[in-house]
């Protein structure tokens, strides 16, 4: 297989814009891995007119996809999350090519998971858990118990690879053979929405009580990133928040957190007087042990 393919990847090994290459090959009992290709190459290079360039081939009857990735654009989906299948190719593959060990490198990554990438990359679950867990508890209030249905899932997804995450891991597209190992009363609380014979508004009434508390107990490292920004100065205008670089990851659900995390004491508003009379600026601050 390799001998057939290598047309496609030795030109562009001895670019030194080319800075990886692995394949991955399809799994008799996981054809969706690969996406039902047999094979994928994956080609890392430094820089490239569009982050992510695709062809498909066939040979032999067979069907391979190749990707070519900048280093830019891998970067940030191992921060941001978006493209897990990628991560687990790029984790699980085989090295054919690897440039001053760059692949080797980001594999320990991986495996390591440095600390810095696991607060930024809790505060996007996190972020993203408030605003699901928020949409589906005003959703129960309403009676709209289908669209509270919908949001509690999402909420559980969330907090299954905030979970994986606490614990030093990547989560992976099977997250929840990862959570069941880790954290079972989340895994318990999937299944409990997927078989239980509750009648749903009774489910969900139970399932938000117990995220209600799991959210709690993960509040302060699932936030401590933006915490840990607010330290920086004694008080933060929104929008100066908005444009922290590193805040701009979880920019989109800002709101919901900052909302949440002064509903729970975490966070003080702090009132700033404008020109209007009877009208302040809304600012923001750490509550300080």
């Amino acid at each position: 297989m390799e001998d057939i393919l290598r047309p496609l990847y030795q030109e562009r090994t001895s670019q030194q814009n080319t800075i990886g290459v692995i394949v991955v090959e399809k799994k008799e009992n996981e054809p969706s891995f690969t996406e039902n290709f047999d094979v994928i190459l994956l080609i890392m290079v430094k820089e490239a007119e569009t982050p992510v360039f695709i062809k498909h081939y066939i040979y032999d009857n067979k069907k391979a996809a190749l990707y070519i990735v900048t280093e830019s654009q891998l970067e940030e989906w191992m921060l941001l999350g978006n493209n897990r299948k990628f991560i687990e190719w790029l984790y699980h593959g085989k090295v054919l090519f690897d440039r001053n060990e760059y692949v080797y490198k980001v594999k320990q990554e991986m495996r390591e998971f440095p600390f810095f990438g696991r607060k930024i990359k809790m505060a996007i679950e996190f972020s993203k858990l408030i605003r699901r867990w928020t949409y589906g508890r005003d959703f129960f209030r309403n009676g709209q118990y289908l669209d509270a249905y919908n949001h509690v899932m999402h909420s559980l997804h969330h907090l299954a690879r905030l979970a994986v995450i606490e614990n030093g891991f990547y989560p992976e597209v099977t997250v929840w053979l990862q959570v069941k190992q880790m954290e079972p009363e989340i895994y318990k609380l999937y299944e409990e929405l997927l078989t239980s014979d509750e009648e749903l508004e009774k489910r969900l009434e139970l399932l938000f009580i117990a995220i209600d508390f799991l959210i709690h107990s993960k509040t302060e490292n699932g936030a401590a990133h933006l915490l840990s920004i607010l330290k920086e100065k004694e008080s933060w205008a929104f929008q100066d928040l908005l444009n922290h670089p590193e805040v701009n990851y979880y920019a989109v659900d800002l709101s919901g957190l900052l909302e949440y995390l002064v509903g729970k004491s975490f966070v003080e508003e702090q009132k700033i007087e404008t020109k209007g009379y009877g009208i302040y600026h809304r600012h923001y601050r750490l509550i300080k042990e």
